[in-house]
């Protein structure tokens, strides 16, 4: 157990679960986007639906997809700050099937038509569960530099990048593989001890058979 377990998150509002973690889900759904979102539909699950408006549920989600951390003072008017970032958004409620009690399902369009799904839940102490990403069951908690490849279902692309990593002295914490049906696109999720640089990034972007690929740095 560290201090972090014991004090929980600097957060703005009254809930590490409904708040803090309700802003990173919004945040990490912002980062798998990959540009700047201008459309936002949010559906909230579970105990996320029952007191949202209580908690601040709903500001901290936007003000997580508007780019804010849990501590930032802005979260308690992010509808506002949404409106001069010209970011519309809607709330909707739903039972999500086979989910934690505080789960939202975030779907986001970007500036540049980029369109993307995330199921996300808040697992107690401001951490969050990705368990969806389009029609891919995945499962990271971006707790570390997290880099996710969206890469054709190919021969040897696991190794390559894991190749790559190391030549650039990053160590591989965690990875995990990803995929709906074989042959279609495939999800790799690599959570590192060191942070992926731009020049890294951009050569893997580059590489073939690989379609996306998205950095997201931890709080």
């Amino acid at each position: 157990m560290n201090i972090f377990d014991m004090i929980g998150p600097i957060m703005v509002g009254s809930s590490s679960s409904h708040t803090a973690g309700a802003a990173r889900a919004g945040y990490v759904a912002r980062m798998l986007l990959g540009e700047e979102p201008v459309k936002a539909v949010v559906t909230l699950s579970g105990s996320f639906a029952q007191t949202y408006q209580g908690h601040g549920t709903d500001r901290a989600i936007i003000g997580g997809i508007l780019g804010f951390s849990p501590s930032d003072l802005r979260i308690r008017n992010s509808f506002e700050e949404a409106k001069r970032n010209h970011l519309s958004y809607t709330f909707q409620m739903e039972e999500l099937e086979n989910t934690a009690p505080n789960t939202a399902k975030i779907e986001l369009q970007g500036v540049n038509g980029a369109v993307i799904s995330t199921i996300i839940s808040s697992v107690g102490g401001g951490v969050v569960q990705v368990v969806r990403i389009n029609d891919a069951d995945v499962k990271f908690s971006a707790e570390y530099p997290t880099t996710v490849v969206f890469n054709d279902d190919k021969p040897g692309i696991v190794a390559k990048v894991s190749e790559y990593f190391a030549s650039h002295h990053i160590n591989i914490a965690f990875m995990r593989l990803f995929r709906r049906e074989e042959g279609q696109e495939a999800i790799m999720v690599i959570e590192s001890d060191q942070k992926v640089g731009k020049e890294i990034l951009e050569s893997l972007r580059q590489s073939e058979h690989i379609n996306k690929v998205i950095a997201i740095e931890p709080f």
